[in-house]
């Protein structure tokens, strides 16, 4: 297996991972009641006994149906996915024996997570389970500059009285329920470190104040296949920038890394009513694409309403996105990054002997394939599988020919002028063997 800085030699095979490329995200919670943000616990500085008060009580997403979810995402052509268990808001959305704040002691009643990961199980996609290190409902759990409580002084008072070694043990016997009672799981989402922020009157926290070591130990021995993310702050597993897009494949001290773009399809994770700024369909697409042209997973988030339905303007998109994979999944799915240079707006990825070469600006009729001379067997859109012409340097063109000159390492493709009716043309390049 290749060498990658964020993956240690004693950890489990990630190569479904690099495989798979394209993961659903699925942020649920109390905070989808709010349908406004899913820190807003936080942000509107709610107490969380009143948090409890005003949304426990209501959660009843009587229209969840897993196998629609499933369905769903299977339609999409998502490979993986990774489910909230529990956000900062400290809500667990499975039957923990440990808390009575879950999803079971509310009017829904039903442990939603074992209904929900049999189904995606059962359509082929993998299942990867979120778990926020922060729990700002827990007694224990100090406060600090992020917790809703932070502005008032008799709270912070409390700090005093908080043990956050009660609350270790809290986290890892979580930890340990859902890897023991839920059967396989491929893949362990934490979030988040935070130790870089200082308030004066409080740290932020990190793998000290979670022991992420003992976490760690507790993933490796009950799941021992299961790969983990980076967020449990000690310097290795997949790294997960979010709502951000890097300009290059990412590497440190010389080595590649692992790695996985998060993001939302509007400004939060979870369900917002008002949401008014959607990525378009066409945009999540070339970031998908833009995302394993540089040797990246791509996690794709969606945020159900508190009634546990996928909306309306979160289905378009993602039926959008799922007809483009329908027709070009193997130019995402196994690929990665390839060594030629692609043509100006256009990304290449590339598995074996396929080159894809992805048109996010679709060009009048001629374009420059720089470096592939004397490389290509065949060109065809994927969409349809149609033949495409194209042509090499030409000594006797070069002395009469008007066009453009064409350098001796280049192709030059030959296009038709209307694009095809997809969401981002892809032309599927057939190499020469070696």
């Amino acid at each position: 297996m290749r060498t990658y800085r964020n993956w240690p030699a004693n950890y489990p095979d990630p190569n479904w991972f690099l495989h798979d490329r394209f993961g659903l995200f699925i942020h649920f919670g109390l905070f989808s009641i709010g349908a406004r943000h899913e820190w807003f616990m936080t942000t509107e500085k709610i107490e969380p006994t009143t948090y409890r008060e005003n949304y426990f009580s209501q959660f009843d997403p009587d229209l969840f149906n897993a196998e629609e979810w499933a369905q769903t995402a299977k339609k999409a052509g998502f490979q993986y996915m990774v489910f909230t268990t529990k956000h900062h808001e400290g809500f667990a959305l499975w039957d923990t024996a440990l808390s009575d704040y879950k999803v079971t002691n509310t009017p829904f009643k039903r442990d939603l997570l074992a209904e929900l990961l049999p189904a995606f199980r059962k359509v082929g996609i993998k299942v990867g389970l979120y778990h926020s290190l922060i729990d700002w409902y827990h007694p224990d759990f100090t406060l600090d500059g992020l917790h809703p409580q932070r502005e008032t002084i008799q709270s912070r008072q409390t700090n005093d009285q908080r043990d956050m070694r009660r609350y270790q043990d809290f986290l890892a016997g979580q930890v340990t329920e859902l890897l023991t009672n839920y059967g396989t799981i491929d893949y362990m989402w934490f979030d988040f470190p935070y130790s870089h922020r200082d308030w004066g009157w409080s740290k932020g926290k990190g793998a000290a104040d979670w022991d992420s070591e003992r976490i760690e130990k507790i993933c490796r021995n009950l799941q021992p296949n299961m790969l983990l993310n980076d967020r449990l702050d000690l310097g290795r597993g997949i790294t997960t920038p979010e709502q951000f897009q890097p300009d290059k494949p990412l590497e440190a001290d010389g080595l590649p890394l692992i790695w996985e773009a998060c993001q939302t399809m509007y400004e939060t994770w979870g369900y917002d009513r008002d949401a008014q700024h959607w990525k378009s369909s066409e945009m999540m697409t070339k970031m998908l694409i833009d995302t394993v042209a540089k040797d990246g997973n791509f996690l794709l988030n969606i945020g159900p309403t508190a009634r546990g339905e996928i909306n309306l303007p979160t289905r378009s998109h993602l039926e959008a996105i799922g007809s483009w994979m329908h027709y070009h999944q193997q130019a995402i799915i196994g690929c990665g990054a390839s060594s030629f240079q692609p043509p100006i707006d256009s990304r290449y990825t590339q598995n074996g002997i396929k080159l894809y070469l992805h048109l996010f600006s679709y060009p009048y009729k001629s374009l420059h394939l720089p470096g592939l001379a004397g490389c290509v067997k065949h060109i065809r859109f994927l969409h349809d599988g149609s033949e495409l012409f194209y042509r090499g340097f030409d000594p006797e063109e070069v002395l009469t020919s008007t066009e453009a000159i064409i350098n001796k390492e280049d192709l030059v493709l030959s296009l038709p002028v209307c694009p095809p009716d997809v969401l981002v043309p892809v032309v599927e390049i057939t190499l020469r063997e070696t």
